[in-house]
């Protein structure tokens, strides 16, 4: 049997000030929209805005 298609997907969470990148899920239902979030960057050590990619 096939599976069913879930409400809940990955996505990429790009940084805005270097190549990092996180992965995460969202649900398609309670945030249709792009998802901005500040998280901790490795590579310049400091918290930066991360934008959602697909």
């Amino acid at each position: 049997m096939a599976r069913k298609a879930g409400n809940r997907i990955k996505i990429k969470l790009r940084s805005t000030e270097s190549p990092h990148q996180y992965v995460t899920t969202k649900s398609r239902i309670n945030t249709p929209e792009r998802i901005e979030m500040k998280k901790y960057d490795p590579v310049v050590r400091k918290h930066v805005v991360y934008k959602e990619t697909k």
